[in-house]
């Protein structure tokens, strides 16, 4: 496996081109916009001044991984013999279907089609395709350079030999693979969204402040951040959407969404990325400040 595509330039995306070109893998980036391939790529760029003033790569290290990285608004021209792709856009559904769908059409028949959904059934996502078993959940955390894991998630028709294919690949980019079966929320957000959800509920319920419920799991429960710093990290829209996903394929009322984050979603308070959420980020992207609608 040598050439890879990787579908959106956003956080995770470009997170995870930035990963497979460090290792040695030629990538295609490719985003129907210009505007957010070129922040893409000066995100990564960021990232490798980062790591080369930590003396953690050299200078040829980086100019080496940034000549890895081709840029494409075309999807035709940018999966064009590539031995995997790995789809990084929107968790929604219906774009990641469409994606698949042309995905199916445009690959070589040979081609892995993994996507990077962290709660949208891969079954699922596999039937609109003619390679049901050639398809695969690759899980990335973000930050996606600094985070160790990935979830890689089997769907009903997934191959042995594709998922120790992606299994090994992933171990080649210094990850900790770990498999895991095709359900709702698969184990990372399964576990997480719940908490998140309760942290929310707990706040709502007027139990105890932002600050006062990120102490307690931090130094309480040593989490190196708070459950509702956290959800500003995620975004509380992409909270919400997983928290859905799981509500309508479990049918379980525990993972209903808590009233108080469907109303911020609706308001557009979303956390850093629109800078407030639960803190207010206008200043610092620490958390040091609690949004005034909390303070």
């Amino acid at each position: 496996m040598n050439k890879i595509a990787v579908i959106g330039a956003g956080t995770m995306g470009n997170g995870i081109a930035h990963v497979f070109a460090q290792s040695g893998y030629q990538v295609n980036l490719v985003d129907l916009s210009e505007v957010s391939l070129e922040k893409g790529l000066a995100t990564i760029t960021k990232n490798l001044d980062r790591m080369l003033a930590k003396e953690k790569i050299s200078e040829s290290d980086k100019a080496e991984t940034l000549e890895h990285i081709s840029t494409f608004t075309s999807l035709e021209e940018g999966v064009k013999e590539v031995d995997l792709v790995v789809e990084a856009a929107t968790e929604n559904l219906n774009i990641k279907l469409k994606i698949f769908e042309d995905l199916d059409k445009l690959c070589a028949a040979n081609t892995i089609l993994a996507t990077n959904t962290s709660s949208i059934s891969i079954t699922q996502i596999a039937a609109v395709t003619q390679r049901p078993d050639k398809v695969i959940g690759m899980h990335f955390m973000n930050p996606v350079p600094i985070m160790k894991l990935v979830e890689i998630i089997r769907g009903y028709s997934t191959s042995d030999e594709v998922t120790q294919t992606i299994m090994k690949l992933s171990q080649k980019l210094g990850k900790t693979p770990t498999e895991v079966n095709d359900y709702p929320g698969f184990v990372a957000n399964r576990i997480l969204m719940p908490m998140i959800n309760e942290a929310i509920e707990t706040l709502y319920n007027g139990v105890a402040g932002v600050i006062e419920i990120d102490t307690v799991m931090k130094l309480g429960m040593a989490h190196p951040m708070g459950p509702l710093q956290l959800a500003d990290f995620i975004g509380l829209d992409v909270c919400l959407s997983i928290l859905n996903v799981m509500y309508d394929g479990f049918k379980n009322p525990k993972y209903a969404s808590c009233p108080l984050l469907v109303n911020m979603v609706m308001a557009g308070k979303l956390g850093v990325k629109s800078g407030e959420g639960f803190y207010d980020y206008a200043e610092s992207r620490k958390a040091e400040k609690v949004s005034s609608q909390f303070s």
